[in-house]
């Protein structure tokens, strides 16, 4: 795979599928570099044997959701101006209706279960900033007042922008399209607006999530008040009243759970997926994401925290009768499980796949999910039957050229084992070897195909990647174990997986070596740099490299690092790759994001100034407009020019046998 290959990388989001379950919609993506965006429609496939076929022609349609009885689709697509906004289009296709015009943009949609009515939530923003007064850009605005300890996100900026729950009428998808009058007409041509929502929350609280109870006359959210002096990741789940606003308190914080879904099944119980975030709320380091039952006298878990991992990827849920169905992180798979009410889990859809979303109806699932040889593909599954995809949206990735990497497990020198991956370019080598981390740490390598592996396989370079400790997907204690020791246990299995997978393979040339990450992989990469010296090169991007200056630039800063660093000046300094830079000889590229506020753009400009004052090789890429998630959801033409630069750094710093 070449960098520009990225275009064959066809993702697929989270499918819905009929209450019968006769046909499902989903929507894909992929990045286009013509666009310099990511460009996607909706699909539909009837079942259990019949050929996708897509239903819209968006630049960007995503996240379908199908009325209750099946007619509707209601879906995501941009308007003029970028703004994503609720359309709805017949399931069997045609002209889709618009349904929102709000200024902030919508972020999620649900049906009511009647299918009369929508409530999505969407950003309100005040008179004057963002662009909503002509001619007044930016620097104009006028000054912002912060008062709260939280204050900017990484892809959003400043948290001025709160979201808020709205409820509208569903419009007929036989409605005249919503569009503006053609100025060139002597008399304007009518126009059409989308029917008025009605906003149900107001004030400077934030709210996610739009689940309807069972008969339709409350919605659930989860309030987020962010202007406030709480750091404590603590949250409510509250039901307001459709018709009034009235909030009705259903968990309180006193739980001490983080909630990251809530769902109300059809015969009116509330589940959750949520951690707990202990007596000071910000015990997130591995936090355990499981799911919960709403009873009377409070949520009760049903899924084993300390084993089962349900959160972050695809973290949604879905009934199947009592059951309810979950996705979980093991072992860099993501498989999907059933869950009873007595909280007996079964594995439903394992293998070498990682299932990224799912729907569920009369005994049939479909599953969006990546494999090694596939970035994304709908699977279907019948009752007991095996899976069997209706998509193959990996052949142009095929035929580009990939490398399925072969997964290793050895024992490091405490005796834990460390599991990982090795992919090697065809033939018998020596190849030069990149060491590869990710990041995290909470965060797992997996069996999808990954275009960053690929795109140096096919330079020449063998990529060695493991999940070490403090990853995600072999329990929580695996997680919680670099709590306040980042650099010792991790930077341990990392080497330890590295030198026993090369030393056992001829192929895999010990004596050319290189190693590169992002966030925490950017952080353990300049930690390894610094306490190791056998590396020809380096690439440390987006790092987490300066965790002292880090609690009042970061996003994240009011908790990350106090948890996972500590808040001991000495103890801090030990697990800090800014304070041994002194000790870095090796030639190292800084990549950073302009826009980047995880791991804001000063961690990199400190790094890599202290690089240079201590006569380091070293050079530094900024991109502009970009965040944190440059390398996976950036600009395309960006993240080619990123690839293009790392292949440069490499071939200078640790060339090819065969360029």
């Amino acid at each position: 795979m070449r960098p520009d290959d990225i275009e064959t990388l066809v993702s697929v989001g989270r499918p819905d599928i009929a209450a019968d379950g006769s046909f499902a919609v989903y929507a894909t993506s992929r990045p286009d570099l013509t666009a310099d965006r990511a460009v996607g429609q909706l699909w539909r496939v009837d079942l259990p044997a019949g050929e996708p076929r897509r239903l819209t022609r968006g630049v960007a349609d995503r996240s379908p959701r199908l009325s209750p009885d099946g007619a509707t689709i209601a879906f995501l697509r941009g308007d003029a101006k970028g703004r994503a906004q609720v359309f709805v289009v017949r399931a069997d296709g045609g002209e889709p209706v618009q349904v929102t015009d709000t200024v902030g943009g919508v972020s999620e949609v649900a049906w009511s279960p009647d299918g009369t009515r929508l409530a999505f939530t969407a950003r309100v923003i005040e008179p004057g900033r963002y662009g909503t007064v002509d001619g007044l850009d930016a620097a104009a605005e006028p000054a912002r007042r912060i008062t709260g300890i939280r204050w900017h996100a990484n892809g959003l900026g400043y948290l001025d922008r709160p979201s808020h729950v709205f409820v509208v009428d569903a419009p007929s998808t036989e409605t005249e399209p919503f569009y503006d009058p053609a100025p060139a007409l002597e008399k304007p041509a009518k126009r059409v607006v989308p029917t008025e929502a009605h906003r149900i929350t107001h004030g400077p609280t934030s709210w996610s999530g739009v689940a309807w109870n069972a008969d339709g006359t409350e919605i659930l959210s989860v309030p987020d008040a962010i202007e406030s002096d709480r750091r404590d990741l603590r949250d409510r789940v509250v039901a307001l009243t459709v018709e009034t606003g009235a909030a009705r308190e259903i968990v309180a914080t006193a739980a001490n759970l983080s909630v990251s879904a809530a769902q109300v099944a059809p015969d009116g119980t509330v589940f959750l997926l949520a951690n707990d975030v202990g007596p000071t709320g910000v015990d997130f380091v591995a936090p355990g994401v499981a799911l919960w039952v709403l009873e009377d006298d409070g949520p009760r878990r049903l899924t084993d925290a300390e084993t089962v991992d349900l959160g972050e990827v695809g973290s949604h849920l879905s009934f199947d009768g009592d059951d309810v169905l979950v996705q979980d992180r093991t072992r860099g798979r993501l498989r999907l499980l059933r869950v009873s009410r007595g909280g007996e889990v079964v594995e439903v859809l394992g293998g070498d796949r990682e299932v990224t979303g799912h729907a569920v109806a009369a005994g049939r699932i479909v599953a969006a999910v990546a494999a090694p040889a596939s970035f994304g593909e709908l699977l279907v599954q019948d009752g007991d039957a095996a899976p069997r995809a209706v998509t193959d949206l990996g052949a142009s990735a095929r035929e580009r050229g990939i490398v399925e990497p072969v997964e290793h497990e050895i024992t490091g020198r405490d005796g834990y084992p460390v599991h990982g991956w090795v992919a090697t370019p065809e033939g018998e080598g020596p190849f030069p070897v990149i060491l590869q981390i990710h990041g995290g740490p909470y965060a797992s390598y997996g069996v999808h195909l990954f275009d960053e592996t690929q795109v140096l396989v096919e330079a020449g370079y063998a990529v060695v990647y493991s999940n070490p400790r403090g990853s995600a997907g072999y329990g929580r204690t695996h997680g919680r174990s670099i709590r306040q020791a980042m650099g010792t246990l991790d930077y341990f299995d990392v080497m330890d997986f590295f030198d026993g997978v090369v030393s056992a393979d001829p192929r895999l040339d010990a004596e050319r070596v290189g190693v590169m990450g992002g966030s925490y992989g950017g952080y353990m990469t300049a930690w390894v740099i610094a306490h190791d010296h056998r590396f020809a090169g380096a690439i440390v991007e987006r790092g987490f490299l300066d965790p002292a200056s880090f609690p009042g630039s970061s996003d994240i800063g009011s908790f990350f690092g106090t948890e996972y660093v500590g808040t001991d000046p000495d103890a801090v300094a030990a697990q800090s790759p800014t304070a041994v830079v002194d000790q870095v000889r090796t030639p190292t590229l800084v990549l950073h994001s302009e826009l980047d506020f995880r791991c804001p753009l000063d961690q990199a400009t400190r790094y890599y100034s202290a690089l240079k004052q201590n006569g380091v090789d070293a050079e530094m890429l900024i991109f502009p407009g970009e965040d944190h998630e440059l390398t996976r959801a950036g600009r395309p033409r960006h993240r080619v020019e990123r690839f293009d630069a790392v292949l440069d750094w490499w071939a200078r710093y640790l060339p090819p046998a065969q360029p």
